[in-house]
Order: structure tokens, then C-alpha cells, then sequence
């Protein structure tokens, strides 16, 4: 079963660009094994979050076995406190999990 994790946290959107910048250059690094897709969400307002879809609870438990997770230590680089939810992914747009 997929794994979706919501990384949010509140950074002042005058960050914006530094924001999206630290995060084209974190996908640049690679994606771990098991990683999806991953995609950078703003309001315009500072609320950001990081949706990232795992291929199964395993491929997410090994990241977080052998490093430190990449989208909570993104947003403490920019002095926010990060939260997270790890969601299963029920049913996708296809209809099926």
C-alpha cells in the first residue's frame, strides 16, 4: 500500500524564492529509493507543505532508517518547526490503491 507523508510548516513568504530554490536543489540531489513523487505546495500566504508519496511503508521506513528525513530538515533550515502526518493512500485517482 502507498504511503503519503504531509511535511508542513509556516515560513514568511518573503522566503519564497529561497523556499522553492532549497528544494529544486534538494530534488537535484536524487530521490531515495522507494520515493514516488514528491512536490513543493504554497498558499502565498506561509503555509508550505511537502506531499511525498512513498511506494510502500517499508521504502519509507528505510529512508528514515539511513538518514535523517529530507523534508523536515528542509524546513528547520528556514527556522520553522515542521509537522507531519503519514497518511495511507486509500484510493488514488485510478480508483485503486
Amino acid at each position: 500500500m502507498k504511503i503519503l507523508t504531509i511535511v508542513s510548516a509556516d515560513v514568511d513568504e518573503v522566503r519564497a524564492g529561497d523556499l522553492v530554490a532549497g528544494f529544486e536543489s534538494l530534488l537535484a540531489s536524487g530521490l531515495p529509493d522507494g520515493l514516488l513523487e514528491t512536490r513543493l505546495l504554497g498558499d502565498g500566504e506561509g503555509h508550505w507543505a511537502i506531499h511525498s508519496l512513498w511506494r510502500d511503508r517499508a521504502a519509507l521506513g528505510a529512508m528514515r532508517a539511513s538518514a535523517e528525513p529530507a523534508a523536515p530538515a528542509f524546513f528547520r533550515g528556514f527556522q520553522a518547526e515542521p509537522r507531519l502526518a503519514v497518511m495511507r493512500v486509500v484510493v488514488d485517482g485510478a480508483g485503486r490503491a
